[in-house]
């Protein structure tokens, strides 16, 4: 999954990241950041967390979403045979 996927699907993907980052200021983001950063500096802000950790921690999540979504596919191509 990469950042253009995610703002192209902001309202699911903020729904997701509420859930993982819940300090999260709801009004500034609720339009999508222009870039992976701008979100990151938001995420440190709210969590006290340095900008590298931010860094860590939202493309954990990244990983994690994409690994949901492949797993999801995949159960659906079996279900389909």
């Amino acid at each position: 999954m990469t950042w253009e996927d995610i703002r192209s699907n902001w309202q699911h993907a903020l729904s997701d990241l509420k859930a993982r980052f819940p300090l999260m200021d709801h009004t500034t983001v609720e339009a999508p950041p222009e870039t992976l950063v701008a979100l990151t500096h938001h995420i440190a802000e709210r969590h006290d967390l340095t900008a590298s950790e931010a860094l860590e921690e939202v493309k954990d999540w990244i990983f994690i979403v994409s690994l949901a979504r492949i797993a999801s596919e995949v159960g659906h191509e079996f279900s389909d045979q």
